[in-house]
């Protein structure tokens, strides 16, 4: 693994960097002036990569449902202990399981952590897991999530998919508000987050607000910036459902369906107050961005959205 001459206080390990959180964590660390380390799994032992690095980005995430059983808390783990052996503060995208349906609405750093379902459960060991290796953890917790390239997430796979045709598919309740996270801006929140770090508690939940819309409004939002109508129709599942038996990962699916027929949103004051110059994309030049992988057509040449 290359290491390049460091900056006291401003180097880097990010785990995952060639995926979604991770790529874009790599390039607003970097941006902000940041010596970056990109962790290989093939090559790189963790314990050694972690030294002498003030922050960890932990971008990993099994790829599939299926795998969190086996694969997600030792995972986080191991990085718990490479980050107390060394020192450094261990940022994580958080995600908005932890709850549950019958968490209070407006979700904030003080909302309980109600789930009782598999998957909510794993990510509430793996905080508590950080919190019990007391070593200084920022979960940045964000809801679904838009990104710059294909990530094979559910804004990719279904809902931006035939948008420039005019026809958006969505999965859940038209009416229902439902939490959406540009992950641009999700991580140039964490490199604000990670250089004030001196200050902060030894764990910190911060909320990311994002984007709140409903399916009829995002519809709308899309819209606007392809310049068309988007005529907003509700998703099939039986498709999914018959080849449930053939997909494992497909269990993890249906049992975080619920999310897509609560409403929620994220409550910002913490970061607000944490980094009040954060300043966020205008969500109209977000969405375009977005949808940039799916209407390079339809979008190119038109200037960006004011």
């Amino acid at each position: 693994m290359h290491r390049p001459d460091t900056t006291p206080g401003k180097t880097a390990l990010i785990l995952g960097a060639s995926g979604k959180f991770g790529r874009n964590a790599a390039q607003a660390f970097a941006d902000r002036g940041w010596q970056i380390r990109r962790f290989d799994r093939k090559r790189d032992d963790l314990m050694l990569a972690a030294q002498g690095v003030d922050v960890i980005v932990n971008g990993w995430n099994p790829p599939r449902y299926n795998l969190w059983a086996k694969e997600l808390l030792p995972a986080h783990q191991s990085v718990a202990r490479a980050a107390r052996a060394s020192g450094a503060t261990v940022i994580i995208p958080g995600n908005v399981y932890n709850f549950g349906p019958d968490a209070p609405r407006g979700w904030s750093e003080t909302t309980p952590h109600l789930a009782t379902n598999p998957l909510g459960r794993l990510r509430i060991a793996v905080e508590q897991g950080y919190r019990d290796a007391q070593v200084q953890t920022i979960v940045l917790r964000a809801g679904d999530f838009w990104d710059t390239e294909r990530s094979q997430n559910w804004f990719d796979l279904f809902i931006a998919k035939k948008a420039h045709r005019g026809v958006m598919s969505y999965p859940g309740d038209l009416d229902t508000p439902h939490a959406w996270a540009f992950l641009p801006d999700l991580a140039r929140a964490a490199v604000l987050l990670a250089e004030r770090r001196a200050t902060l508690a030894r764990f910190e939940d911060v909320p990311f607000p994002g984007y709140t819309l409903t399916g009829r409004a995002l519809a709308d939002a899309m819209g606007q910036v392809l310049d068309r109508p988007v005529r907003a129709r509700r998703m099939s599942w039986l498709p999914l459902q018959l080849a449930r038996p053939f997909m494992p990962m497909l269990k993890g699916v249906f049992e975080m369906r619920y999310l897509w027929g609560l409403p929620h949103h994220l409550d910002g004051s913490k970061l607000a107050r944490l980094c009040p110059d954060f300043v966020p994309t205008p969500m109209d030049q977000a969405l375009a961005r977005a949808m940039q992988p799916f209407a390079p057509e339809a979008l190119r040449g038109r200037p960006a959205p004011a």
